[in-house]
């Protein structure tokens, strides 16, 4: 166990050692959850996500139909994006 300060604003050192273990590193982030019995904190992962235009979800639908009803299903569901199925490259199951 390793004792640390709090300083102004909250700010908490937390010791090299520990850091270095943890992959810990400036600017890095960490998750603070309370626990029954004070606080944890971990590193965290922040992970970027990808929002799809309706083409490309069009592209997605289409290439992963996997028979003829399903690819039915799939047209019908492209064409609801506004999209017209044959303006998209893709296999036909």
């Amino acid at each position: 166990m390793e004792a640390s300060k709090i300083g102004r604003n909250g700010t908490l050192v937390i010791p090299a050692r520990l850091r270095r273990r943890y992959g810990l590193k400036e600017g890095g982030m960490v998750v603070i959850e309370e626990a029954e019995d004070g606080i944890s904190i971990r590193p965290a992962v922040a992970m970027p996500v990808e929002v799809y235009s309706a083409r490309r979800r069009a592209e997605f639908l289409l290439n992963n139909a996997v028979n003829a009803a399903d690819y039915k299903r799939v047209l019908r569901e492209v064409r609801g994006l506004g999209i017209d199925p044959e303006d998209i490259a893709h296999r036909r199951p």
